[in-house]
């Protein structure tokens, strides 16, 4: 027997007794009148504004089915109550002209369908509310219906009707006899008995079965046919993972392109373009979601005043934007409503705290931070959600939220959970991220920090252990987009103490992946949150850090300001360690650019104190650095040695790759090219095998140096494209600088000059921007050398005078020497013999006093075509003797040309 239609009076009184609230507090909650919540009650109001309902359902905390039932109810239409049998079509509902897309999916049915005269082919069509199932479900059955010629059958399960439970498998079953023409009279009670009924009767027909919205796999079981020949499409908001060999349809939201094509479809305009840029911008307001764009194309044919660029705008500046995601009776947030009510409390409770998360995904670890729950509780909320495609799994363990899901689960705990419950939410996941992050940060770092303050309270009940720098890299990688998505809500929040301690513990992260223009900008928000809450270790941290990152973009002034600073603050407070920090980055910078006296100054310094403090590590990083910095080969592969004989003590595959980059630009310079390119190549494999992008940079230009000198310039061309590629990814400008100037003097050497100029310009412009002295000699030295190749010596001159110049006033006697050949060479083509002589000369002295062959023969070789210019071929020959056996020795490819020019002092007197 039918219920007896419930009032909306009734029904209000009942829910507001069930909230234990009087009518003057249900109206305080609702910001209405007591007048006109007791007029409702009364029934003395009996048709109230929508508004006035909605206002009461969000103080009655109503949501899912019992919101949809009193709003109908407020209109007069209470929710028809569930018959005995379900009312199944035998014919499917209307397709839509404007379906769009699902190409891949509609053939994979498709095929299924060929295949169903051998089995029953069973395909569940899973997918988020509002995604498009059934329209999907439909459109397919129409392409297919000609294939089961004995009729195609559509039931609705209501898994997620508002106002009615789900359709009863029993009830189902009835409703499916009766379409196939068995009279109801000889329809048998109880389930079982139905089920072999239904399956006997349809053994020997070839039927489409479109089973929509489904509960579970338990509904849908006894509903299947038994034999061969029939197709069964289910539709459900469930992942039916019960379902044994049913193959799982998953829709996704439309690709981009489809849904602008699905928008314009529905709204009817004719000038609106799916190339529209506003059109673009509302189908990623909508998340692509087919049930939302649905919802705002109508608004737009209904509206013909509204433009679409009006409308994008509107949602884009929406505090609420699921608010305007409606037409009449529909809403996107009341379909989310549906599966949010499906979840126990403590499911609901953590789907809604996930709206919370300031980043795209979690993992069960955060998830149980921010719920306070345990962690395996955590991982199987997380995994109720997944199956009721609340969530999604992007990555084994990784979940994430549709955009406009999120919006919805924010909304609910903003309606719902107390501010304190919210601010307690995130609260507990910033520092799960801040402790874990500061421990995958300790073994990513490659030196050890003064201990930074931290807040009281703050350690999680779970967290990944990491065993090595490996897996503590693989967190934070993973973790990198959520991490940073936590400090921007710390920043944009005012939570000065995250800011400052979570931009420490992400410092290596930020150093090793860049990019480094954006990584300054965030330390120095943690200075400025130190400064505020008065941290000077803090500060001195934050200044550390930001000055590490300036100097490894170039940026000398500022990175050199910003670790004076650190160093004076360390000094002040008495921290031995952070001044050794602070002075082997100067020490470093100072390099750099050039500086080695204050280079070594400095690291020396640091090195004094790391050994004071026992800390192996700090000694290792101070030897390596100063190996690079100091002028002589042999001082300079001691220091290096002893640096990499530590980091194999201690294990450290970083520092080994950066040693043995830097012993392999020693070797190379010292014209020991298969030691140099061994270094290298072994440096090359540690920073592919931990993914170091900048240490495969710069190996890749140390390789490249040792392939240019040794003439396989194809192979060096190769790797300098390789490493510029990952210089201006990481916004390295220095690193930048350093491969355009050896492109162009590669390009040079093949032959190329206006390229080797172009490269060189943009190499010395950036060198001078960086305040890197060394380098800008450097390419003034190259320049000179296209320039003269080019024929214009006065420009050649003048870079070559500026380029000796510099190297004379930061110390750099091998490259002095080089410079000095060159001038020679010049001046000799100018017809200035006394002048090339003497550089050549002068090239000669230094380049014994420092232990440089190349340059050594190259000042012999000028010698010697000084003498043959004024035809003097005795004295010339055995200085081309000497400069081809120096050649040869180190294998430099300058060999060859001096070997012709030996073979032609010689060919006339064999002749």
């Amino acid at each position: 027997m039918a219920e007896a239609p419930v009032s909306f009076s009734g029904l209000l009184r009942r829910l507001r007794t069930q909230e234990q609230l009087t009518q003057e507090e249900l109206a305080s909650a609702a910001s209405l009148s007591r007048r006109a919540v007791s007029d409702l009650e009364r029934g003395v109001a009996t048709t109230p504004q929508r508004e006035t309902v909605r206002l009461l359902a969000d103080a009655l905390r109503l949501i899912g089915p019992a919101r949809a039932e009193f709003e109908a109810t407020a209109r007069g239409r209470p929710p028809i109550r569930r018959p005995d049998a379900a009312a199944a079509l035998h014919s499917l509902p209307r397709d839509v002209a404007t379906f769009t897309g699902r190409q891949r999916e509609l053939q994979q049915l498709a095929e299924a369908a060929a295949g169903a005269c051998r089995v029953v082919a069973v395909h569940a069509i899973g997918g988020m509310a509002g995604v498009g199932k059934t329209a999907f479900a439909i459109h397919a059955s129409h392409r297919l219906a000609g294939k089961f010629p004995d009729g195609q059958i559509f039931l609705l399960l209501h898994g997620h009707t508002p106002g009615r439970p789900p359709v009863d498998p029993a009830d189902a079953l009835a409703g499916l006899l009766l379409t196939i023409g068995v009279p109801a009279a000889q329809i048998p009670p109880g389930l079982d008995p139905r089920i072999a009924l239904w399956r006997d009767r349809v053994s020997a027909r070839r039927l489409l079965l479109v089973l929509d919205d489904a509960a579970s796999s338990d509904q849908v079981k006894p509903l299947l046919p038994s034999t061969a020949g029939s197709l069964v499409l289910i539709t459900s908001r469930r992942h039916l993972s019960a379902l044994d060999d049913a193959t799982t349809i998953s829709l996704d939201t439309l690709p981009p392109t489809e849904a602008a094509i699905l928008l314009v479809r529905l709204a009817g305009r004719a000038r609106l373009s799916p190339a529209d840029p506003s059109v673009a911008d509302i189908v990623k307001l909508c998340g692509y979601l087919p049930l939302a764009l649905g919802m705002v194309a109508r608004q737009l044919h209904h509206h013909p005043a509204w433009t679409a660029a009006g409308r994008a705008a509107e949602l884009a500046a929406a505090r609420d934007r699921l608010g305007l995601l409606v037409t009449e009776s529909l809403s996107v947030a009341a379909a989310f409503d549906l599966s949010y009510a499906d979840l126990n409390q403590d499911q609901q409770r953590l789907f809604r705290r996930l709206g919370l998360h300031p980043g795209a995904d979690i993992d069960a670890y955060g998830a149980a931070a921010l719920d306070g729950a345990d962690l395996e509780v955590a991982r199987r909320g997380l995994e109720a959600l997944y199956d009721q495609y609340l969530l999604t799994e992007p990555a084994q363990g990784r979940f994430g939220l549709h955009d406009l899901i999120r919006a919805h689960a924010r909304a609910l705990a903003d309606r719902l959970d107390a501010p304190s419950d919210r601010q307690a939410a995130t609260t507990r996941l910033l520092d799960y991220y801040q402790h874990t992050a500061a421990r995958a940060n300790a073994l990513i770092m490659r030196q050890a920090r003064p201990v930074p303050t931290v807040r009281p309270g703050g350690m999680p009940a779970a967290a990944p252990a990491f065993a090595d720098l490996e897996e503590a890299l693989a967190w934070a990688r993973g973790e990198r987009t959520s991490l940073l998505a936590c400090l921007d809500y710390a920043v944009r929040t005012g939570q000065h103490a995250q800011v400052m301690t979570l931009t420490a513990s992400i410092a290596g992260l930020l150093r090793r992946d860049g990019p480094w223009a954006e990584a300054i900008g965030r330390h120095a928000s943690a200075v400025e949150a130190a400064r505020r809450l008065g941290d000077r270790l803090g500060l001195a941290n934050a200044l550390n850090d930001m000055g590490d990152l300036w100097r490894m973009t170039g940026g000398w002034a500022a990175a050199g300001k910003a670790l004076e600073q650190a160093l004076a603050v360390y000094r002040e407070l008495g921290d031995q360690l952070g001044q050794a920090n602070a002075l082997h980055d100067l020490g470093t910078g100072h390099r750099l650019t050039g500086d080695y006296r204050a280079a070594g100054k400095a690291l020396e310094q640091a090195l004094s104190i790391y050994r004071e403090l026992g800390d192996r590590r700090g000694q290792a990083n101070a030897l390596s650095e100063l190996g690079a910095a100091r002028p002589g080969y042999l001082a300079a592969a001691e220091a290096l040695e002893q640096a990499l004989s530590i980091y194999r003590e201690l294990g450290d595959r970083r520092g080994q790759a950066s040693t043995l980059n830097f012993l392999g630009t020693v070797w190379c310079q010292a014209d020991d090219y298969p030691a140099a390119a061994a270094a290298q190549e072994q440096a090359l494999g540690i920073c592919r095998e931990l993914g170091d992008r900048l240490g495969q940079a710069h190996t890749m230009r140390g390789l490249a140096t040792v392939w240019r000198l040794t003439g396989d310039y194809e192979s060096a061309e190769q790797a300098l494209e390789q490493a510029l590629g990952i210089y201006r990814d990481l916004g390295a400008r220095n690193g930048e600088a350093h491969a355009l100037h050896d492109q162009g003097i590669v390009w040079r050497l093949t032959g190329d000059y206006e390229a080797a100029e172009q490269a060189l310009e943009q190499a010395l412009g950036l060198f001078v921007s960086l305040g890197a002295r060394s380098g800008e000699a450097g390419a003034l030295h190259d320049l000179g050398i296209v320039r003269r190749r080019m024929g214009d010596y006065p420009a050649a001159v003048q870079a070559l005078e500026r380029s000796l110049g510099v190297y004379r006033e930061v110390g750099l006697r091998d490259a002095e020497a080089r410079t000095l050949n060159e001038r020679g060479t010049l001046h000799r083509l100018m017809g200035e013999l006394a002048q090339a002589e003497e550089s050549h000369r002068r090239a000669l002295e230094l380049a014994r006093a420092v232990g440089t062959s190349r340059n050594e023969a190259a000042a012999l070789a000028g010698l010697a075509r000084c003498a043959l210019a004024v035809g003097d071929a005795a004295q010339a020959g055995p200085l081309l003797g000497e400069a081809f056996e120096i050649f040869q020795r180190i294998g430099a490819a300058e060999a060859l040309g001096v070997q012709a020019e030996l073979d032609a002092l010689t060919r006339p007197r064999s002749a």
